[in-house]
């Protein structure tokens, strides 16, 4: 066996700078441009991350927005999950390391940790020269800057049949405890000639073609299916670098025993940043939540209904309109999906939401309020003394190739089919009693499908979970459907 060995980054110098000051430097505006690009909201209780692995020049932006989560979470180990670009890899390699330097100083590596997962297939015992990459090195200085004293566990992850998958998968787990965080690294499209993809010709739709490509890679990662993800990469023949890496996350973070929820934390293209698309390079940057990160304390429910009550309210006096001041970088300013629905003495008046592109809590669920106003489906509003206000907070949708997975009365649902869409909120099923069966009949009626959509290819099921309250005006309302 190789001798446990003390490892400089070969990426100093190159990659990064090699004096400390700069690269300190460098990564303080990788930090400041996140905040500046995605807000100072940072969603808690983060359980595993996706990050890229780009020099931070170009991806170190939205790395910024994952370690910022990463440090949020407060973790004091991270099990790094890189991949070799040099060569193959069979299972599951871990370097003999004591520690690896940069010019921020040194990491430990938890060889405890290292050791334990490398007496059994797939991991296997490797010398750090053999796998040493940047997909794993690339994120060493990141985590001196962000998460300082942290202890990490690199692992080079290749080729897994589905059963080493899950074997490994169910050891990662055995480490991942509450001051562990699981770090997937890998870019996403690579487009142009020089990567042999070129799906669409390069031309003024390609940034967004890109997107689009990389929205359904990373929607195929919040499922938390590794089969799925591995099914989506097929069918589009994505370029996705660290696929083996995310699988393996996927499988593992399914296995924990609790809901998590993948939220995109950024996204950007090389071709973005140097404004050239001939040749593009994706950064995504993701994590994964428990379903309690995104709802709300008490006392922001109450400052978010006041909030919709002071729009509201002189729209149905006298039509004018007015919104409440922004509170500023607190739970209500972070990115969010949402439902306003409108009682009258207890009876729907509307119901209307911003789901598949999240915007500010308190931007939208004010402007959602006077939206439902207008909802034809129900009679308009007689009695201004008589209106409620209920608000859903919702978690990003997740993919399910399965509709057993949904639990009626627990979660939503949404299906797309083509151009054609519905979405039904949980009270539903609670509120007519809906099977699970007679739950997504009710859906595929709500998108304008036949109720044997299910049975046939071409649609998309996701599921996902809400947090509802409502203004305490007298009599709560009842439950209803929207």
């Amino acid at each position: 066996m190789a001798t446990v060995s003390h490892h400089r980054s070969p990426l100093a110098g190159t990659w990064y700078p090699e004096d400390a000051a700069e690269l300190r430097d460098l990564l303080a505006l990788s930090r400041a441009n996140s905040v500046s690009r995605t807000g100072s909201f940072l969603r808690r209780g983060g359980r595993a991350f996706l990050v890229p692995h780009a020099a931070p020049l170009y991806s170190g932006t939205v790395a910024a927005a994952t370690y910022r989560h990463v440090q949020a979470a407060g973790a004091e180990r991270v099990i790094i999950l890189g991949f070799s670009h040099r060569r193959p890899i069979h299972g599951v390699s871990v370097p003999i390391l004591e520690d690896i330097e940069t010019p921020l100083g040194s990491v430990p590596v938890d060889r405890a940790a290292a050791g334990a997962l490398a007496a059994a297939p797939p991991f296997h015992a490797v010398a750090e020269p053999l796998v040493c990459d940047h997909s794993v090195e690339i994120q060493i200085p990141f985590l001196q800057t962000f998460l300082p004293g942290a202890a990490i566990v690199p692992l080079y992850v290749g080729h897994l049949t589905a059963d080493q998958r899950r074997v490994a998968a169910a050891r990662l787990r055995e480490h991942l405890d509450a001051r562990t965080i699981l770090l997937a690294s890998s870019d996403l499209t690579h487009f142009g000639y020089q990567f042999d993809y070129l799906p669409f010709e390069p031309g003024e739709s390609t940034a967004d073609d890109l997107r689009a490509l990389d929205m359904g890679v990373l929607a195929a990662a919040g499922s938390l299916d590794a089969d799925l993800f591995a099914h989506q990469l097929s069918n589009t023949r994505s370029t996705v670098c660290g696929s083996a890496p995310i699988e393996l996350m996927l499988e593992t973070i399914a296995g924990l025993g609790e809901e998590l929820y993948q939220e995109t934390l950024d996204y950007d293209t090389s071709g973005a940043i140097m404004r050239d698309y001939r040749h593009s390079v994706s950064y995504g940057a993701a994590g994964y939540f428990p379903a309690s990160a995104w709802w709300l304390e008490p006392a922001d429910q109450t400052a978010l209904l006041a909030a919709a009550r002071f729009t509201l309210e002189p729209f149905l006096r006298n039509g004018r309109r007015r919104f409440a001041a922004d509170p500023g970088a607190g739970a209500l300013s972070q990115p969010g999906r949402a439902f306003v629905s409108l009682y009258e003495h207890g009876e729907l008046r509307g119901c209307v939401g911003c789901f598949e592109y999240p915007q500010s809590l308190i931007e939208i669920v004010p402007r959602l309020a006077l939206d439902a106003l207008a909802d034809r489906r129900f009679a308009r509003v007689a009695d201004p003394d008589g209106v409620e206000i209920e608000v859903h907070v919702l978690t990003p949708p997740r993919r399910i190739a399965d509709p057993r997975q949904l639990r009626p009365g627990e979660h939503g649902a949404y299906l797309k089919s083509g151009a054609r869409q519905g979405l039904l909120l949980p009270v539903v099923a609670e509120h007519h009693g809906f099977s699970r069966s007679e739950f997504l009949r009710a859906l595929a009626r709500k998108a304008g499908l036949p109720d044997t959509v299910y049975m046939g290819e071409g649609w998309e099921l996701s599921l996902f979970r809400d947090q509802r309250f409502q203004e305490n005006r007298g009599a709560a309302p009842p439950d209803r459907p929207a």
